[in-house]
């Protein structure tokens, strides 16, 4: 009785299992093998050793990508949950008109990226743009937005900012699940409104927090779309060569993230051999950081490890 229940949970489990495997599993031992060597896709690969990890500290555009990369991670996760809290306390107290402007603000989120991305070049445009054309008219000249080193990152900053209709629904669903009590204890302690928020809805919503804080690190670890879209566009060229644009990274590679890089080495220069080194050493970071997220998370809440 005990191999038979055994075997039925099994083949319950199998399409689960198989698919893990398949689209898992098997790619990424694979990625792991290919890591170790020299392989263009045309030839067979060649064990290389540690030839291609000893590469990435020698090379340079790799690390561009990763400071580009980090400062994404640092400005650009930390802006969208705390934007996202905000804008789901504001929804959570709206009387009337709620429902409708929950859906205004959730509707870029459903944008394909690269559309929103194109959209998002246009309207930042330089010169011919509306929003510098609106800061003309104040008074202000409006900067140059992806066409410049210092602006191109923080552009996409604000791309991510107008398409954080998913997340604001998680934090919109979480605050409206604080009991209501918890808020009516602490006004009767004379908690102002501050308060209530430090001590009664974050502590509640401490989960979704966290939640927002993994998948949003590994979501700009691997950001691609949008930069690749914009540096092509901004640039005024095209993408050319199978998928791949010489203007990738525009401008002075401001835009040039880690996948991006991956990305060009793997199709563009055919290294695929490196370019899985690259990936190993991405989803190792990625694996490390949602381990520390988590930890700490525990930590600050005064759980046992």
């Amino acid at each position: 009785m005990r191999l038979r229940r055994n075997l039925t949970a099994l083949s319950f489990l199998a399409p689960a299992l198989a698919g893990i495997v398949v689209f898992f599993l098997y790619p990424l031992l694979s990625a792991a093998w290919f890591s170790f060597t020299r392989f263009d896709l045309l030839t067979a690969p060649q064990w290389v050793g540690l030839a291609n990890y000893r590469r990435m500290a020698e090379d340079p555009y790799l690390w561009q990508s990763i400071r580009n990369t980090l400062w994404m991670v640092v400005v650009f996760v930390p802006v969208r949950i705390v934007s996202a809290i905000g804008l789901s306390m504001l929804l959570s107290r709206l009387r009337r008109g709620a429902g409708f402007f929950r859906t205004i603000f959730y509707l870029p989120a459903l944008a394909p990226p690269v559309a929103a991305t194109i959209a998002f070049v246009y309207l930042l445009k330089p010169g011919t743009g509306p929003v510098n054309a609106f800061l003309a008219r104040l008074g202000i000249e409006g900067p140059l937005w992806f066409n410049s080193p210092d602006w191109s990152k923080p552009s996409l900053v604000l791309l991510g900012l107008w398409g954080i209709g998913d997340l604001m629904i998680i934090f919109l669903a979480a605050v409206l699940g604080v009991p209501a009590s918890l808020y009516e204890a602490a006004a009767l302690d004379g908690a102002n409104a501050w308060h209530r928020f430090r001590y009664v809805t974050l502590p509640t919503i401490r989960p979704v927090i966290l939640f927002a804080a993994v998948t949003g690190v590994i979501y700009t670890l691997q950001y691609f779309d949008q930069a690749a879209v914009a540096g092509s566009i901004a640039s005024g060229q095209a993408v050319t060569g199978g998928g791949i644009s010489s203007s990738f990274g525009f401008p002075e590679g401001s835009t040039f993230t880690y996948p991006l890089w991956l990305y060009t080495v793997g199709f563009r220069y055919h290294a695929l051999g490196y370019a899985n080194a690259m990936a190993i050493a991405l989803f190792l970071v990625a694996f490390a950081v949602t381990v520390i997220l988590l930890r700490r998370s525990r930590a600050f809440s005064g759980e046992e490890q």
